[in-house]
């Protein structure tokens, strides 16, 4: 059969996709333009989603305001503590400065990739090799520079990278920095800060320009964060359609990180996930175990969903059809009313130590085994701040506000010290001018609540 003219060419044919005209610029000039075409931040994250959006009423952010917006907060808390700009290597920290993405869990590991923001300035993004085409789409990255890597996976014993690396640092801040030798940065080795130090750069705290800069949402943040959280519900509904005994922890654990790529999430950050008799004390991670009926499978999702925003959601439910038993649903219904009235506390101006003061706290025999923290940010991932229970604050604890525009998740873990087995449930909550918003919608189970 006489093949189409217009068929694409097979994977194995050597075909160019155009009529080169003898110039390698021209060659890489279209090579890019194709890739950033086809770049999964502008191909959108698909008709599933895009549906469950459109179902849920939940209006698309508007990506562009988006992005201008987290530059702006970055370089005003630049300017309040004096930095000629910030240096970043966390990828969630470039993700906020530059909404664009590359290998995201590696590059957390291995330091190949990072951004320096000028406080007045451009914004430069030193990227691995040949991912030129990965920040076209965000219209905030003003140059793209191959990164020098002198992570010891790449340099060994050897210095001369450090050095390299530290002499395109220091250019940029001479030449944007206005005088000030000052920057920020995030995470960094000793021998990257001696080799600045010795050019004649100063470094602070990255870390605590960040968290800063992302602690207030923007409207556009929170539409998205609303669409991460929708995405992420519908993989908890498929989840919980899977939940039958004989399913194993990790074979039911797979079907929320599914749902999440199949909405075009990035990741899940644990793997808190466990059932029966696992589930007292907490923390421990999604095994092959086999749920069977009448257990407890409780959960923790520190989803990284689309946009890159984290839904931080947790829930208990009951294995079968038969029903609860009555510890099942005591640990049950002290989990909910702790949730219910750690939430109603949450308002615009309340200080983080009043607001732990006022917090309900589990029972007696219950305490020992109690969650870390009642409640903490969330934004691209878990965020600032991170308040302890009030028995657990401590002088050097810092203090601080709810404002309008911060989100954060509201913690209970119920279980008996020595118990068999235990609850764990967490809400996402948005900080309003009157109050607070629960962005978290997904049902508690009904059977498990008593009704």
């Amino acid at each position: 059969m006489d093949r189409n003219p217009t068929d694409r060419p097979r994977h194995h044919r050597k075909i160019m996709p155009f009529e080169p005209d003898g110039s390698n610029d021209a060659l890489h000039k279209k090579s890019r333009l194709k890739a950033a075409e086809l770049n999964q931040h502008a191909l959108g994250y698909g008709a599933l989603a895009e549906a469950e959006w459109q179902a849920a009423g939940i209006a698309a952010p508007n990506l562009p305001a988006m992005r201008r917006y987290r530059l702006e907060r970055i370089r005003a808390e630049l300017k309040r503590r004096d930095y000629a700009g910030a240096l970043l290597y966390d990828p969630v920290n470039i993700r906020y400065a530059t909404d664009a993405t590359n290998m995201q869990l590696w590059v957390a590991h291995n330091r190949t990739r990072h951004c320096f923001v000028a406080t007045d300035g451009p914004v430069v993004l030193f990227d691995y090799f040949s991912c030129e085409h990965l920040s076209d789409h965000s219209g905030v990255v003003d140059e793209v520079r191959p990164a020098v890597s002198w992570a010891y996976l790449y340099s060994g014993e050897l210095t001369g990278k450090v050095r390299r690396w530290a002499a395109g640092i220091a250019d940029l801040v001479l030449e944007h920095g206005g005088g000030n030798r000052r920057i920020a940065v995030d995470h960094i080795n000793p021998e990257g800060i001696e080799e600045l130090a010795r050019l004649g750069i100063s470094t602070g705290n990255g870390e605590a320009v960040m968290e800063n800069a992302r602690l207030i949402k923007s409207p556009d943040e929170i539409l998205a964060m609303r669409r991460a959280i929708a995405a992420c519900e519908a993989a908890m509904g498929e989840m919980e359609k899977a939940l039958r005994p004989g399913i194993s922890e990790n074979e039911l654990w797979a079907e929320l990180h599914r749902g999440n790529i199949a909405r075009g999430g990035e990741w899940i950050e644990t793997r808190l996930l466990s059932s029966g008799p696992r589930t007292n004390p907490w923390f421990q991670e999604c095994s092959s175990r086999t749920i069977e009926a009448g257990e407890l499978v409780a959960f923790d999702t520190d989803l990284i969903g689309p946009y890159g925003f984290c839904a931080d959601l947790s829930r208990t439910w009951l294995c079968g059809d038969a029903p609860p038993s009555h510890e099942q649903r005591d640990l049950f219904r002290i989990a909910a009313d702790q949730i219910a009235h750690n939430t109603e506390l949450m308002r615009s101006g309340i200080s983080f130590r009043d607001l732990v003061e006022g917090s309900s706290v589990p029972p007696g025999d219950c305490f020992p085994a109690r969650y870390g923290v009642l409640y903490h940010g969330v934004g691209l991932a878990d965020e600032y701040p991170t308040l302890p229970h009030a028995s657990d604050w401590t002088d050097d604890t810092p203090d601080g506000v709810l404002e309008p525009g911060m989100v954060l998740c509201v913690e209970s873990y119920i279980g008996r010290l020595g118990g068999y087995e235990g609850v764990k449930i967490e809400e996402q909550i948005l900080i309003t001018e009157t109050g607070n918003e629960k962005l978290s919608t997904y049902p508690l189970d009904n059977r498990l609540l008593g009704g």
